[in-house]
């Protein structure tokens, strides 16, 4: 299952966040694991350059992507490997979605449909779809929601 799914900015403010099967109480603490070791760690790392780490008997993917750093984290059957394919499938929906990898405010601005983007990646914690095609599709069709 893939328990959380995470963008930061380079301060550590999370831009976008999402938990599946975490309870409440355990999220602040998987909020500051993952951006105290995105902070040790990525400095210096290249454009889609994937680190790995295991914590409490479950694996983390992250990397940067433009000034954005995301952050994946998974347990049984996503392993490292396949973390490292759902990490592709996110940053190249987010750089289809903003045409380049993003500055914060690219990030920001395109916020709903990146939003969305994740929500057709992801589903209950399980990639659900993979194909870029088949999710810009899917995204165009989606109404836009109002907050």
């Amino acid at each position: 299952m893939i328990l959380a799914l995470l963008f930061a900015n380079s301060e550590g403010n999370i831009l976008v966040e999402r938990f599946n099967g975490v309870p409440a109480e355990e999220r602040l603490h998987w909020r500051s694991f993952l951006v105290k070791l995105g902070a040790d760690n990525l400095k210096g790392v290249k454009n889609e350059e994937l680190l790995v780490a295991s914590h409490k008997s479950v694996y983390i993917v992250y990397t940067v992507l433009g000034d954005v750093s995301v952050y994946v984290v998974g347990k049984d059957e996503y392993d490292e490997l396949a973390l490292a394919e759902v990490i592709f499938v996110i940053t190249s929906a987010v750089k289809d979605v903003c045409g380049k990898p993003p500055t914060e405010r690219l990030f920001l601005d395109k916020y709903g449909k990146i939003c969305l983007s994740l929500d057709e990646i992801i589903w209950k914690g399980y990639m659900e779809n993979t194909d870029k095609d088949r999710i810009r599709r899917l995204v165009r069709l989606k109404p836009p929601t109002e907050f």
